[in-house]
């Protein structure tokens, strides 16, 4: 098959081919001043490895130019196509982001076209021939630029899945309370820097995304068959970095309008016990008022006095067993008179306030309640156990 019209003829690009090691060194030396982040790689014996990619593109380059009309256009370029894909993911294994590669393509097209079309015109090559070429030489680099971008999201999509599953097995590691060993060197192997503390933050799935938004990045993520929550439930967990001391209102307000449970900050080793927290409060059925979330670090009264549910039941019933013989009605006003009065240490017009009473009912319910229990109201140990009894209504 003849060559198109508009194809570079074969002796010219053959006399091209000879330029290319100079041209090659040109545009790398033009790259490290332009690209200032590739200079070091481009020294020592990398410079030389990166110098010989840059021939074999510029090669790929100038089979593509004078390939036959019938030619597959793919064929001639393939070797340097696939190693632009793996730059692109040598970039991404190296933490850099694609802008500097896709620079040193601009420049290396720049320089290339410089170079390359002055050897054209001095072989005479025609306007439409030279038009020709300078549509190729673009061309040839948006399909570099674009390899090497398939490249780069290719190898972090890879390392990101591999380095998500790091993380949820180490969240799962820190909630099973595993040895201070095994963390750490699953830390390691996630690339997760240890922050000072951990909270544990119970909340529904399709809360999560809006959370995230405003929690820090090392934040982890429980993954599936978390212990403690129902499998068939739509809670899952995250272990929240250094949320302690003033940060912790911070963290409160992140999760307002998320029904999520809080438990306290503990050493990062040690959050399975601020997630054991919130795992109690969430089985007893607390809850916090409008949006809030649930903090267990203002609920530990609760958490306490609900601890052994049967035991509460047994002493609630002891301590009141001296109303027992009293009707319903009049045994639930005085026992909520007692609540009141021992939680405000007898100062009446407090009670009367809360029960929206008279301080003289509040007088005469107390009158009540001291011929019942006799001297046992100004017994400690016996206040005590009311308190405790008491303290947490029924």
């Amino acid at each position: 098959m003849t060559p198109e019209p508009t194809a570079i003829p074969t002796a010219v690009a053959e006399g091209m081919r000879a330029e290319l090691p100079s041209v090659a060194e040109r545009t790398v030396a033009e790259i490290i001043v332009d690209v200032p982040s590739y200079a070091d790689a481009f020294s020592g014996d990398m410079g030389r490895v990166i110098v010989n990619a840059v021939e074999l593109a510029l090669g790929g380059f100038l089979e593509l130019a004078t390939a036959s009309s019938g030619a597959d256009p793919s064929t001639p370029i393939r070797p340097a196509l696939e190693g632009a894909y793996q730059l692109g993911r040598g970039e991404a294994r190296s933490g850099r982001s694609m802008d500097a590669l896709l620079a040193a393509y601009r420049v290396g097209a720049r320089v290339s076209w410089r170079h390359m079309s002055a050897s054209a015109v001095a072989a005479g090559l025609t306007a439409e021939q030279l038009a020709r070429f300078a549509e190729l030489v673009f061309a040839y680099i948006d399909q570099l630029s674009a390899a090497s971008v398939a490249g780069h999201s290719d190898e972090l999509a890879t390392s990101g899945r591999v380095r998500q599953r790091y993380l949820e097995r180490l969240a799962g590691l820190l909630l099973s309370g595993a040895p201070l060993a095994d963390l750490v060197a699953a830390a390691e192997r996630a690339d997760w820097a240890p922050p000072r503390t951990l909270t544990a933050v119970i909340l529904p799935e399709e809360k999560l995304r809006g959370a995230l938004v405003s929690l820090d990045d090392r934040t982890l993520r429980a993954g599936e068959d978390v212990p403690g929550l129902d499998a068939a439930s739509d809670l899952l967990v995250l272990l929240v970095p250094d949320a302690e001391g003033r940060s912790r209102p911070a963290l409160l307000r992140s999760l307002d309008g998320r029904d999520a449970l809080v438990g306290p900050a503990r050493p990062w080793a040690e959050v399975n016990a601020s997630y054991a927290r919130a795992c109690r409060a969430l089985r007893l059925g607390l809850t916090a008022e409008g949006s809030a979330p649930l903090d267990t670090d203002r609920r530990l009264a609760d958490l306490v006095l609900r601890a052994d549910g049967e035991a509460l039941a047994d002493l609630r019933a002891s301590v009141l067993e001296p109303l027992d013989d009293l009707s319903p009605g009049a045994r639930e006003k005085l026992v909520e008179t007692l609540r009141s009065w021992l939680l405000h240490q007898g100062r009446r017009d407090q009670v009367a306030a809360e029960l929206f009473v008279h301080a003289q009912t509040v007088r005469y319910r107390m009158g009540q309640l001291r011929e019942l229990y006799g001297k046992r109201l100004e017994d400690p140990r016996t206040v005590l156990e009311l308190t405790l009894a008491l303290g947490v209504p029924s």
